[in-house]
């Protein structure tokens, strides 16, 4: 098992809530961030620009994206040009394709040309991330999100697949690949196993970073105990069971 020290992937911070965000920007293994709609939403978030006006001031230093919301690519473009203004850096995500399925690989080929620092994101088939990465050759540095962990939910094994999007990326060294929407510690070292640059993970799988190590029969026994403790807080009792002794 390795140690945190010895991953090479980049670990970044996936979140929209203000509090946690500032939680990981001072931890030094959290390299940089990750934000998107619903994640906004959910985190009550009514105000975009204002949101990601206070998030920069407080982190001027490390990498954050912010996504576009429109579903017309005309829209998009104008979106993303502004977005990409609030500061160096900033990534600009744009959906793989528009809820229409029509793909966004020439708005990402025009942004990234433009010197549009973009993170492609939504992405699953392979046939995606090879023409995300013809878009971005020759482009402005960049970011490719697979979605790994959405992958993992329809049963198919995403390591063999992102470790044919790391091939696919070689040739293109202004690319970076996220291993995006990880469900579990376990991803964060088979992200690193097969060569991805970055892993964006919660905040709940990141905090688990301080069980790398731990002694497994001292584990069980923390989880006993964990059992042990919520039955008796909840007060949980049998009627007219007895112990024969």
């Amino acid at each position: 098992m390795k140690k945190l020290s010895d991953l090479k992937v980049k670990l970044f911070a996936d979140g929209a809530d203000k509090a946690g965000m500032l939680e990981m920007y001072r931890k030094p293994f959290v390299k940089g961030f990750t934000t998107n709609p619903t994640l906004m939403r959910k985190a009550g978030v009514s105000d975009y620009r204002g949101f990601a006006e206070e998030i920069l001031a407080a982190i001027p230093d490390k990498p954050i994206s912010f996504e576009v919301f429109s579903d017309d690519f005309d829209e998009m473009e104008l979106h993303a040009k502004e977005i990409a203004k609030w500061g160096d850096n900033v990534y600009v995500k744009i959906p793989v394709t528009n809820t229409k399925r029509e793909p966004a690989y020439a708005l990402v080929k025009r942004l990234s040309h433009a010197g549009v620092k973009v993170n492609v994101t939504a992405m699953m088939p392979l046939d995606q991330v090879r023409h995300v990465a013809e878009s971005l050759r020759g482009g402005a540095p960049s970011c490719v999100s697979v979605f790994a962990g959405r992958i993992a939910d329809t049963g198919v094994d995403p390591v063999p697949i992102m470790a044919e999007a790391v091939r696919i990326l070689a040739d293109v060294p202004t690319a970076e690949l996220i291993w995006a929407s990880p469900r579990e510690l376990l991803n964060v070292f088979q992200a690193d196993s097969v060569g991805c640059h970055i892993i964006t993970a919660t905040n709940d799988i990141l905090k688990k970073l301080d069980l790398i190590g731990k002694d497994l029969g001292e584990y069980s026994l923390d989880t006993v105990k964990m059992f042990f403790n919520d039955a008796t807080q909840a007060g949980y009792k049998l009627q007219n069971a007895s112990v024969n002794r």
